[in-house]
């Protein structure tokens, strides 16, 4: 059995975390910035098996599409054209920024180091990751 690897897809920066081998645990893998996720993903997958991908499926409360939408969707095609042979999976990410902030502040970390904006994008994919993983069970 292959890692499961979450995206929290941004403009600027990507989030990135990953299961272990028996697909229980997620940690936080990186953030990367938007330009360099997809050397940065090829570079990984040649080294793990990764089993499949989820990526962060930004709504509105509503439901709807939010405005980031088309992006994720734009990042979603090219992601399944550069791993063809990678099940694609897209996850709600409905407050997961919120929950990260929030897991953050909780944590006791110093003041300088929660205000890393790549933390809250890697501890949210770690929460699109830990959703996904449960929803299978």
């Amino acid at each position: 059995m292959g890692r499961l690897l979450a995206i929290d897809y941004g403009t600027k920066r990507v989030g990135l975390a990953v299961s272990d081998y028996m697909q229980v645990i997620a940690t936080k893998l990186a953030t990367v910035p938007t330009t360099d996720v997809f050397p940065y993903l090829k570079e990984y997958m040649s080294r793990e098996e990764v089993d499949a991908i989820v990526v962060g499926d930004p709504k509105q409360m509503d439901n709807t599409p939010s405005q980031s939408a088309k992006a994720v969707h734009v990042f979603v095609d090219n992601l399944a054209k550069s791993f063809p042979d990678k099940d694609i999976y897209m996850i709600d990410e409905r407050f997961t920024s919120k929950i990260a902030e929030q897991t953050i502040v909780q944590s006791g970390l110093k003041k300088k180091k929660r205000q890393e904006k790549g933390l809250v994008d890697s501890i949210a994919a770690v929460l699109i990751l830990q959703d996904f993983m449960q929803m299978k069970k």
